[in-house]
């Protein structure tokens, strides 16, 4: 019986594992269609991803079936040997009995009432088995992710900062992913307190990684990025990420108010400065418009808000926080050119008196840096103020012509 209850719990661990998977793919096939509702639209492609849904239906109801009928197994075929095993004994011993060899008739009884009395409590270890099998299949694919090791930790010896000083260096900086290209070749970079540096290059030149390893979002393969002569792997996390306000050209916003999102990281912060970070960022008069104003719901990802809203709610955010450093990274790329224009006018507010880098596939946006820095395949291949990037032949310039050329 026990045997019985052992193989039926594997393969029951087995479809219950298989079952999650399955539903994880039909919610994934659900998500991707509901978010991207419009471009399914556009190609007309409704059938298409209703077949696609009903694929994954039945393939999880075809495993959930299996996994039930395995599971409905356990109860009956417990009962069904442990009765034949009694009817074994009742014929065997009672003939033994009979013929006086074994046991007296009571003893027989006795014995008889106590094996029929197991098989209750071995059918109901067959059903707990059931279910501790489904749950340690729901446990595993848990623990996968909760046994994750992090990949970027604290050093032993990694103290704590509260402001910059002197400013960020890259030295001799190179960094690759898992796929072996090197994207960052030998980076060296001197950027000073309060200074505005904008990065630009073609696509694939290394930008949004260079400025992804000052958070430790990685580390890099060789060198060091330091802040104020520290190398930031003896930094603590925490103390550098709170040190950095970091605006992305996909702004992530959460299923919470419009309060709660700019107040992110500081839910005590008082009401009156949420509203002065909105108005920075030229964002209180369309969250005035909203129908509950600052306590309106902005839906998962903020899909009630358009681009332009979504990004100033996120720079309100930032100048809550009040970083001193700054990272745009193509933050007004997606955005039509009034959203462009009051999202700028918010990044140029909040960049004054702050260390900021700035990567900007728009070039019109950056010409007022400090300094602009021109990245390709991963190296430095330029350097200066956009007058002196333009007066000399070079990439710089090339990508200047190309883009006015096609906006014109």
């Amino acid at each position: 019986t026990l045997w019985i209850i052992t193989k039926i719990g594997l393969k029951l661990r087995k479809y219950s594992a298989r079952s999650q998977e399955r539903m994880a793919e039909v919610t994934s096939v659900l998500q991707e269609t509901i978010f991207g509702i419009r471009v399914v639209k556009a190609f007309a492609m409704e059938r298409f991803e209703l077949r696609r849904f009903r694929k994954g239906t039945r393939n999880y109801f075809r495993t959930v079936l299996k996994r039930i009928r395995v599971g409905r197994l356990a109860s009956p075929l417990t009962e069904l040997l442990a009765t034949a095993v009694g009817l074994v004994v009742l014929v065997y011993g009672g003939n033994q009995v009979l013929k006086g060899d074994l046991l007296s008739p009571e003893e027989f009884i006795i014995f008889l009432i106590a094996l029929f009395s197991m098989i209750s409590p071995l059918k109901n270890l067959g059903q707990a088995n059931a279910r501790i099998q489904e749950g340690l299949a729901a446990g595993e694919r848990i623990f996968e992710v909760l046994d994750t090791r992090p990949s970027i930790t604290d050093s032993p010896d990694a103290v704590t900062i509260d402001k910059v000083r002197e400013g960020i260096r890259f030295i001799d900086l190179s960094f690759r992913y898992d796929t072996g290209d090197v994207v960052l070749d030998h980076i060296n970079l001197d950027i000073k307190v309060g200074e505005v540096v904008a990065i630009v290059g073609p696509t694939g030149s290394g930008k949004s990684t260079l400025v992804d390893l000052i958070p430790r979002f990685y580390d890099p393969w060789r060198g060091r990025v330091e802040i104020d002569g520290i190398d930031i792997r003896k930094i603590k996390l925490g103390s550098l990420r709170r040190l950095l306000g970091i605006v992305t050209q996909e702004t992530i916003l959460f299923n919470d108010t419009v309060r709660n999102n700019i107040a992110y990281g500081s839910p005590e912060i008082p009401e009156e400065k949420v509203i002065r970070a909105a108005r920075a960022a030229n964002a209180h008069d369309f969250i005035s418009r909203l129908p509950q104003g600052y306590d309106t719901l902005i839906g998962e990802r903020g899909v009630r808000l358009s681009g332009g809203e979504r990004q100033r709610i996120a720079i309100a955010r930032a100048i809550l926080k009040d970083p001193p450093i700054l990272i745009f990274d193509e933050a007004t790329s997606a955005l039509d050119t009034e959203s462009e224009m009051l999202v700028q006018e918010a990044i140029e507010r909040l960049m004054k008196g702050r260390t900021s880098l700035v990567i900007a596939h728009r070039l019109s946006t950056v010409q007022n840096a400090s300094r602009i820095i021109v990245l390709d395949h991963g190296r430095i291949i330029q350097e200066g103020r956009h007058q002196e990037l333009l007066n000399q032949p070079g990439l710089y310039r090339t990508l200047y012509r190309r883009q006015f050329r096609d906006e014109g």
